[in-house]
């Protein structure tokens, strides 16, 4: 898997602990190995999750080693970016952007709490 720096990994054993049963909002980076796209998202995702630290946790799943929850929730491209709250995915977002662009989309997030 492609790891951003300071992401912590799920996998299908671990999301439904780390990510639905979590208190706050939890941004999860679907990737693979073989994306390109995730290569170039994993420095933003990282810079992300430091900026927001407190606010939002951020987690990847890699979708060829846990295919179960990539199955669940229909994601059937790399990198898929979702936002879970409270157990439910709220936000669904495809393909890499720069960091600011992502956190403008993870504002409206915070703005529909």
């Amino acid at each position: 898997m492609i790891h951003a720096e300071g992401v912590a990994e799920v996998t299908d054993a671990t999301f439904d602990t780390e990510v639905l049963a979590a208190d706050g909002p939890v941004l999860v980076e679907f990737t693979a190995d073989w994306c390109g796209p995730c290569r170039q998202l994993a420095p933003v995702l990282s810079a992300v999750a430091t900026e927001l630290t407190g606010r939002m946790g951020v987690v990847q799943l890699d979708i060829d080693t846990s295919p179960g929850i990539a199955a669940r929730y229909a994601v059937l491209a790399a990198p898929t970016l979702m936002v879970f709250r409270g157990g439910e995915p709220v936000k669904s977002m495809v393909g890499a952007r720069p960091r600011r662009k992502l956190l403008q989309e993870l504002e409206e997030v915070f703005e529909t709490a």
